[in-house]
């Protein structure tokens, strides 16, 4: 899979922003172009996927030696791996290799999360049902903004800010407040944005607003990751309450 084909390296037509550090202008293409642009980013947000499964794994091993510094670890992670991916996208070959470590090490941050809702009383179908339903989110909310009308290109910013604001809250709640009810309440909004998020960015692919399928999977897999991550800490919560 060669993505710097240069069938993908048009001039860029400028009509509309986006502002998440990816891209910033609408890539104009043919619809076999674009159809072959959808097909390779799904194949490496797939991909991705089974990269990230595989560093879970990891985690839960090292899960004890990771967890006392998962957030300072969370942070270089997400500041570092976009900004290494942004760097190395138009490289073949390389870019692959870093979007997989990425992903990769996602999974291995999941670890401490993963092997606190296992170490529950019935955790591994906790685990197991997580999963199959941010998946079910995840694949109807893609194919809803696939098929339907509505445009939420005007999505972006709002959504930015919101998150923004939302991870601030987080981070009072988490070294202030410390609040479970709290807690449960920005998890909430944190789902409903990334729900949002999916719409938004899987519309922006199938438009050809992404520069590159690398742009695209790591996009996907962000809203996916989170969401998962979102929807084990409702299970390991209940599951706790038990």
């Amino acid at each position: 899979m060669n993505l710097q084909d240069s069938k993908f390296q048009k001039q860029p037509k400028v009509e509309q922003g986006y502002d998440d550090g990816f891209y910033e202008e609408r890539i104009e293409r043919s619809s076999s172009e674009l159809s072959a642009f959808i097909k390779q980013t799904y194949q490496l947000f797939a991909a991705s996927l089974v990269a990230g499964a595989a560093g879970a794994y990891v985690g839960v091993g090292i899960s004890h030696i990771i967890s006392g510094s998962i957030f300072i670890i969370s942070i270089a992670w997400i500041i570092g791996g976009v900004w290494g991916l942004n760097a190395v996208k138009h490289k073949a070959g390389i870019n692959v290799i870093a979007l997989f470590l990425f992903t990769f090490v996602g999974g291995i941050i999941l670890g401490p999360l993963l092997t606190h809702v296992i170490g529950m009383n019935g955790g591994a179908g906790l685990v197991a049902k997580a999963f199959i339903s941010s998946s079910v989110l995840f694949g109807g909310l893609s194919l809803y903004a696939m098929n339907s009308k509505a445009d939420f290109s005007s999505w972006g910013k709002p959504l930015m800010i919101a998150l923004l604001i939302t991870i601030g809250i987080s981070l009072v709640n988490m070294f202030i407040f410390q609040s479970p009810i709290m807690h449960v309440v920005i998890l909430g909004v944190m789902l409903m944005i990334f729900s949002a998020l999916v719409l938004y960015d899987t519309q922006a692919i199938i438009r050809g607003e992404v520069e590159t399928p690398i742009d695209g999977a790591i996009m996907l897999y962000l809203d996916f990751l989170n969401i998962f991550m979102i929807i084990l800490q409702f299970f390991g919560i209940a599951g706790g309450d038990d």
